[in-house]
């Protein structure tokens, strides 16, 4: 099978039931946004991974919580390509959402208090984890955009907020964890 089809080339795409929609029509960009985001999860992965060969296993169970991550996106972004999407349809990623949330307040209680906003950056995963958080928070909007004109499931919103809250403190647990100090931004109000 070829890669290229030359079915997109005058800007056009097929979602899961075979409709033509426009490259950029919202829901190409609500699951668009998604797999971007998805593709920066595994440059994530890499980053730990590359420091688990230096450190040992220390990232491991954080990865494989990323790869689950990366296949329920997967899924969400079948679902948004989808242009008619039946009650029935829906799927349920409390489970999920709950894990992220046991994740979150792992890590955080594994932090100091945080008292100002925290500026991007630290390690590579570290910073990784913050455009990942920065994309996270970008697919939200574009879905929510999308739900003006189509159905979508109120798990999909949960998991999405959820996501882009663990990966600041993920990113906030990776920097605590390399015992590089934090960079804060202290001018809150000017």
């Amino acid at each position: 099978m070829k890669i290229y089809t030359k079915t997109g080339d005058k800007g056009m795409t097929s979602l899961c039931d075979g409709s033509r929609l426009s490259k950029d029509d919202m829901r190409i960009e609500a699951y668009g946004t998604l797999d971007e985001l998805n593709a920066n999860i595994g440059l994530l992965i890499s980053l730990l991974q590359a420091d688990t060969l230096k450190e040992g296993d220390t990232f491991v169970s954080l990865i494989d919580f990323l790869v689950e991550i990366q296949e329920e996106l997967f899924v969400i972004g079948g679902q948004l390509a989808c242009a008619e999407i039946k009650e029935d349809d829906r799927f349920c990623t409390q489970k999920l959402i709950e894990e992220i949330e046991t994740n979150i307040d792992k890590l955080s209680s594994q932090l100091p208090v945080q008292h100002h906003f925290v500026l991007p950056g630290g390690t590579l995963p570290a910073a990784q984890s913050h455009v990942c958080r920065t994309i996270c928070r970008r697919a939200e909007r574009r879905i929510v955009t999308l739900s003006h004109i189509a159905i979508v499931s109120p798990e999909i919103f949960k998991f999405v907020n959820r996501l882009s809250d663990y990966f600041f403190i993920l990113s906030r647990y990776l920097n605590n964890d390399s015992s590089l100090s934090e960079k804060i931004w202290k001018n809150t109000c000017r």
